[in-house]
């Protein structure tokens, strides 16, 4: 671009009108502050993704996720923590990114703005200059007007006093008009010479002005392509991110792949298995009659562990102080 618009689209008809160069001004303003609203958004995505990081991050790391689980599923959720820690890196790594960017639009900023800085003060001295020129040659047709009245209020007091006989009269007259004369010849003088400067000064401004088009239209082109880009870049970093996060789950769902129900349970039993056989019947015990302690037909019987042993017959001995007979009732002290 070669700043063929701005050149050509911004005047007035009012030499003295900058309402061209202000509106420029301001829209160049106004993409300065769109630069700057976007590099603050930049830095609040930065710290958004690096919270999240730092979160996610602190949750795989600190809070139990199956813990307990062995075998196949337990390799699963191995990567699973991992990928998630991975996941947390580059949430964190991208806020770092943005940062870069959000300095790089900084600099873009701060160099437009140096760069502005030097055409806004050579049109700020241009504008000032052509003010007072302009002020100076108003001042100077103004006294060439008021010298010109004064010529003719001369011309018109002689050519009354034509008929008046007072010589020094009509010589103070003549001298007054003669006076008046050299004064409009010399207020004509400045006053062309003051247009003179002043259409000098109108052109350098005029010069000025176009080259201060030229430089801020170029300036502008350069903004709006370098906000393009830098969007642009942060779409592409964001896809990134995506893309990244995703790759880093296919590794957890490729783990899953490898999980085996059968497996995971074949490991649990030969891990913590406690035995092949389950407990026997219990079998009735007659108190009386140890006869009837068979065990039911077709049911096997086990050792009778807590079977009682018979009872000793008493023997009645006079010197026995534990039995005694009564009606052939045995007794038994206690």
């Amino acid at each position: 671009m070669t700043g063929s618009l701005f050149k050509g689209n911004f005047w007035s008809s009012d030499i003295l009108s900058s309402t061209g160069y202000e509106t420029i001004i301001q829209h160049l303003n106004n993409g300065r502050k769109n630069c700057k609203e976007f590099e603050d958004f930049l830095k609040e995505r930065a710290s958004i993704e690096e919270k999240y990081g730092k979160d996610l991050l602190s949750l795989s790391r600190k809070k139990p996720c199956g813990q307990s689980e062995t075998n196949t599923l337990k390799r699963a959720l191995d990567v699973f923590k991992l990928q998630v820690d991975n996941v947390a890196q580059s949430h964190i790594q991208l806020a770092q990114t943005l940062r870069e960017e959000a300095r790089k639009m900084e600099e873009f900023r701060e160099k437009q703005k140096l760069q502005r800085k030097k055409t806004e003060l050579i049109m700020d001295a241009a504008h000032k200059q052509k003010g007072l020129q302009f002020k100076k040659t108003m001042d100077a047709k103004k006294n060439y007007e008021q010298k010109c009245r004064d010529k003719d209020e001369a011309e018109q007091a002689v050519h009354r006093s034509a008929n008046v006989v007072n010589p020094k009269q009509q010589e103070k007259l003549f001298v007054k008009l003669a006076t008046s004369k050299t004064a409009v010849e010399d207020s004509d003088k400045a006053y062309l010479l003051h247009i003179n400067t002043l259409d000098k000064v109108r052109e350098e401004w005029q010069s000025e002005h176009i080259k201060a088009c030229e430089v801020f239209e170029t300036q502008e082109c350069e903004r709006i392509n370098f906000f393009r880009n830098a969007l642009w870049l942060h779409m592409n970093q964001l896809s990134q991110q995506c893309v990244t996060s995703d790759n880093m789950y296919e590794e957890v769902r490729k783990s899953l792949e490898m999980c085996s129900i059968e497996k995971d349970i074949e490991y649990f039993v030969n891990q913590r298995k406690t035995g092949q056989a389950p407990p026997a019947p219990i079998v009735y015990e007659n108190f009386y009659c140890p006869q009837k302690n068979a065990a039911p037909p077709g049911k096997p019987t086990g050792p009778n562990l807590a079977r009682r042993r018979p009872l000793p017959i008493p023997k009645s001995l006079p010197d026995d102080p534990d039995y005694s007979l009564l009606d052939n009732y045995n007794l038994i002290y206690q």
